[in-house]
C-alpha cells in the first residue's frame, strides 16, 4: 500500500490486522509476560503469589482490623472474608483498565525501534499489552474463585459469565489505549495526567463501598463512571450468583465498539507523525 494514502481506519482493517498478526501478537504477549519476571527465582509464580498476598492483606485489614461489612447480608451470615472477596472483584476490574491506561501514553515511546520499521504493525501493540493484562486478570480471578470456595464451600455457576461481563470493558479499554498511545507521543504530560485519572476512577466507582452507600444525589456521578456497571455486574455473577444484565451489556458493548473504532481511527490517522516527533 502506498504510505502517502495513509493507514486504513475501518473496524474490518483492525480485525484483519489482528488476525493476520495473531502469531506475532501471541509471541510478543508471551515474551512480555515471561520478561516481567525474568531473573526472579519464582518466575511466573509471582503472578499467583501477588494476588494471594493482596487478598490476605485485604482480609486482614478490612475484615479483622476494621471489621468492615458490605451490608448485603445479616451480620450472622456474612463471614469475615466476604468483604475482602467482594472488594477484590472490584479491584480486578479496576486494575485491568488502570494498567492499560497507565501504560498507554508511553507505549509508542518505549518501542521507538518499531516506529522506524515501516512494515511493523504498530496498531497491535495495545493488543499485545492487553494480552499481558488479561493473563494477570485471569490469575487474579482464579485466586478469587479459590478463596470464594475455601470460605463459602461452593462456587456460583454464573461465574462462567464473567468473561462476557469483561468483554465490553476490554473493547472500551482498547479504544482508549489507542487514543492515549498516540496522544502520548505528542504530549508527554499525558502519562502524569492518567495516573491521577485512574486513581479518581477507583474512588468514584464502587470498589471499596456498595453503590447503595452513596448519597442519592451523588449516584449519578458514580453511575457515569465506566467501571461502575462492569464492577456491579462482575459481583452479580461471581458473588451473588445472578445472571448478568444482558441488555445493559449489549448497550455498553455498542458504545464500547464505537469508542474502540474512534481510538483506532485516531491512532491510524496520527501514526504517520510518530517518526517525525521521535
Amino acid at each position: 500500500m502506498n504510505p502517502h494514502l495513509g493507514k486504513p481506519t475501518s473496524l474490518l482493517s483492525l480485525f484483519n490486522s489482528a488476525w493476520n498478526n495473531k502469531n506475532l501478537i501471541l509471541q510478543m504477549a508471551k515474551r512480555e509476560i515471561i520478561g516481567r519476571y525474568r531473573g526472579s527465582v519464582m518466575g511466573v509464580l509471582w503472578s499467583f503469589i501477588n494476588p494471594i498476598f493482596m487478598l490476605v492483606v485485604y482480609t486482614l485489614v478490612f475484615s479483622v482490623v476494621f471489621k468492615a461489612r458490605w451490608g448485603t447480608q445479616s451480620a450472622g451470615n456474612e463471614s469475615k472474608a466476604d468483604f475482602a472477596i467482594i472488594l477484590f472483584v472490584g479491584l480486578i476490574i479496576h486494575t485491568l483498565l488502570a494498567e492499560m491506561l497507565s501504560r498507554a501514553p508511553s507505549m509508542i515511546l518505549n518501542n521507538v525501534n518499531y516506529v522506524k520499521k515501516v512494515v511493523f504493525p504498530l496498531e497491535i501493540l495495545p493488543i499485545v499489552a492487553l494480552g499481558n493484562v488479561l493473563f494477570h486478570s485471569f490469575v487474579s480471578t482464579f485466586v478469587l474463585s479459590a478463596a470464594f470456595v475455601i470460605f463459602n464451600g461452593y462456587l456460583h455457576w454464573t461465574i462462567v459469565f464473567f468473561p462476557l461481563v469483561l468483554f465490553p470493558l476490554i473493547l472500551l479499554t482498547l479504544g482508549l489505549t489507542w487514543f492515549l498511545a498516540s496522544l502520548g507521543v505528542f504530549i508527554r504530560d499525558v502519562s502524569q495526567t492518567i495516573s491521577i485519572v485512574v486513581t479518581v476512577l477507583m474512588f468514584l466507582s464502587p470498589v471499596f463501598y456498595p453503590i447503595t452507600a452513596v448519597p442519592v444525589a451523588m449516584r449519578k456521578i458514580i453511575l457515569l463512571n465506566p467501571l461502575t456497571f462492569i464492577i456491579e455486574q462482575g459481583r452479580s455473577v461471581i458473588i451473588w450468583g445472578k445472571l448478568p444484565d444482558f441488555m445493559g451489556l449489549a448497550i455498553y458493548s455498542l458504545i464500547a465498539v464505537f469508542i474502540m473504532w474512534l481510538g483506532y481511527a485516531w491512532f491510524q490517522k496520527t501514526r504517520k507523525g510518530f517518526a517525525d516527533v521521535l
